[in-house]
């Protein structure tokens, strides 16, 4: 497989707090990768270093390298902005802009100039939807608010919203944690779909979603890689004690 994501010495600090060891790591293209590992391993951590979202906290620090495309993210010339319209974001919660449904797809294609008003932008917003699939279920309301979809359909709105700005890698933060079951399959099958343009990174603690949606896996414990692999390898023939004991339910 491919190279997409390539993680070297990466280590990550709140204050005084190591949540990140070591980390080296390769990431592949077009696959679904997910990060596994019980509560305060540091999945959400190494996910948000991977666009830069870590070093907003005031008292974050992180050395080491994440290399896109062979692009070091963190070099000091590197357009922030411009490098996290590669890696679009799917939260824990979906958070729809206060404005129409049309409006939620269009912002970013607006603020980056990537097409014009009129008949050019109904067929972009149009075509996202149905990447999400959403189209159907609200082409006779596409000006009505947000806010008024279910929270599944408002996911699936954010993931849309993403897609428009034409990233390379999309990044899942245990994306359908507040979602019911139906939704949450939605969302799950739409991942499956993608993964046929986009590099994917997921962040799970439902074991059995990661063997549902993982090409590849990595699996975390206090800060640390332990094992990481093709799935199948990993889930049948785990190499580490500590997987093994995971992937038993042992903790």
């Amino acid at each position: 497989m491919e190279t997409h994501i390539e993680i070297r010495n990466l280590n990550a600090y709140y204050g005084d707090n190591q949540a990140l060891k070591e980390i080296n790591l390769e990431i592949p293209r077009q696959q679904v990768t997910v990060i596994m590992g019980p509560s305060g391993c540091g999945k959400t951590t190494l996910l948000m270093s991977l666009n830069r979202f870590l070093e907003l906290g005031d008292s974050t620090r992180l050395s080491g390298q994440v290399l896109i495309d062979g692009e070091d993210i963190y070099a000091l010339d590197v357009d922030v902005t411009e490098m996290r319209k590669k890696t679009g974001l799917l939260a824990q919660r979906p958070y729809p802009l206060p404005m129409s449904i049309y409006d939620n797809v269009a912002y970013g294609l607006r603020i980056h100039d990537l097409c014009k008003k009129g008949h050019e932008m109904d067929a972009k917003v149009k075509h996202f939807l149905e990447e999400a699939g959403l189209w159907n279920e609200v082409k006779d309301r596409l000006h009505k608010p947000a806010v008024g979809l279910s929270i599944g359909q408002q996911q699936r709105l954010c993931l849309a919203r993403g897609l428009a700005v034409r990233p390379e890698i999309i990044l899942g933060d245990e994306p359908t944690s507040a979602l019911d079951p139906i939704s949450a399959q939605h969302i799950e099958k739409r991942l499956l779909d993608l993964k046929k343009e986009y590099t994917i990174v997921l962040v799970t603690h439902i074991l059995r979603q990661a063997k549902r949606l993982a090409d590849y896996v990595v699996f975390m414990y206090l800060g640390e890689v332990v094992e990481c692999g093709l799935a199948h390898e990993v889930f049948e023939h785990p190499r580490q004690e500590r997987t093994r004991a995971y992937l038993e339910g042992q903790f």
